[in-house]
């Protein structure tokens, strides 16, 4: 085996694109390989120290075993955060873990695994964080006389149903409190995993207290494998659609991201599918490289579509005022120029022809009863 060298300069692409250094990692490249979207491990951007992959010669690396997934448990003092952004529709959401297993090597929260000290590559998708007491200090906060109902979002930074959900069960918990105190909620997720709590779900839409969006990026399988390799199949995601939606579940499809030069032809295709299968909404975004996901992004295209690779760019960035992302307020989701005024129009008239709304199915906020337990002082009176 050759030893690895990393002090070359990286080569050039047509139109001087700068080529990324997919060795530049502390994992083998064959062993991140195994079930991974993320082939690198660069260390994150607060570290003082930079790692990197030598082989000694004595070829040791093949006989490394392939990276597991770990999980730590986090005790969470508060769950519910807030958010002020003029992009979202909701003003509080709840994430039950950090870090994703499925890897989605676009994902826009593969930076904030830097504020753990850990790299938004591969540890992102491996080590993980997982907070067990987040339904009682849910039960805490909305007990809180200042608090004031609103509808909570859970899956915007990470999915609430990775694959983890299945024994750890902190998701069902958070629903079991929203449900058991009449809380509206809204979930996203591209896992089939959520069909397991329908029986949850359908006690809530009964009461107009939920509404969930199934994130679908492609209907390729072999794209889906390679882009998001431990989130569900584009096929198990439409009978999730079926299920819910056959239980009385408000579901909509989220084509997110849409991927210029790669996947904005499946548009059409996607929401004709999704509502073949009960949709009854749906919205897109544009992908997003925030940080450190760019170099994970560009490095992913060379490995696997390099024949798009200057194609995805360009249109991107004919988006993003000639930049990766620009993350300007009421732009970052949609982006701006002819290719964003041309991927709105078709997301217009694709809804239109398929008869799904593009208007968000507002909760209602009257079940709301505060819980008196979990911590809550009670009142004196």
């Amino acid at each position: 085996m050759k030893a690895l060298c990393f002090m070359s300069t990286p080569s050039q692409l047509p139109g001087g694109e700068q080529e990324p250094n997919p060795t530049d990692s502390s994992v083998p490249l064959h062993m991140a390989g195994r079930g991974r979207a993320a082939h690198s491990n660069k260390a994150g951007r607060y570290e003082a120290e930079s790692r990197e992959l030598v082989d000694d010669g004595w070829g040791t690396l093949e006989d490394l075993p392939p990276v597991k997934t770990e999980v730590q448990t986090e005790t969470a003092r508060h769950v519910i955060t807030k958010n002020t952004s003029p992009d979202l529709p909701f003003d509080r959401s709840i994430n039950p873990y950090r870090g994703c297993e499925h890897g989605c090597i676009y994902c826009f929260a593969r930076p904030t695994h830097a504020y753990m000290g850990l790299s938004p590559g591969l540890d992102f998708e491996s080590r993980l964080f997982a907070k067990p007491n987040a339904p009682q200090v849910l039960e805490r906060e909305l007990g809180a006389p200042s608090y004031q109902v609103k509808p909570i979002a859970i899956g915007t930074n990470t999915d609430p149903y990775q694959p983890i959900e299945r024994t750890h069960k902190i998701t069902r918990g958070i629903l079991e409190v929203l449900n058991k105190t009449g809380h509206p909620v809204t979930i996203v997720t591209k896992s089939a995993l959520i069909m397991r709590d329908i029986d949850i779900l359908a006690e809530m839409a009964a009461r107009n207290l939920v509404k969930v969006a199934i994130s679908v990026t492609t209907l390729d399988r072999k794209i889906a494998r390679s882009l998001e390799p431990r989130a569900s199949t584009p096929t198990r995601r439409l009978q999730a659609i079926r299920a819910l939606s056959e239980a009385g579940i408000p579901t909509g499809v989220l084509a997110a991201p849409v991927i210029p030069g790669l996947t904005d032809h499946e548009m059409e295709g996607i929401f004709e599918a999704c509502k073949e299968h009960g949709a009854s909404e749906a919205a897109y975004i544009l992908l997003r490289l925030p940080r450190e996901v760019s170099e994970l992004f560009k490095e992913w295209l060379l490995r696997e579509a390099p024949g798009s690779y200057r194609r995805v760019l360009s249109l991107l960035r004919s988006m993003r005022d000639g930049k990766d992302y620009d993350a300007q307020w009421n732009q970052r989701f949609k982006g701006k120029g002819p290719y964003a005024e041309q991927l709105a129009k078709r997301f217009q008239l694709a809804c239109k022809a398929k008869g799904l709304s593009q208007r968000s199915v507002k909760l209602s906020c009257d079940h709301f009863i505060k819980p008196t337990c979990g911590g809550v002082q009670l009142s004196l009176l």
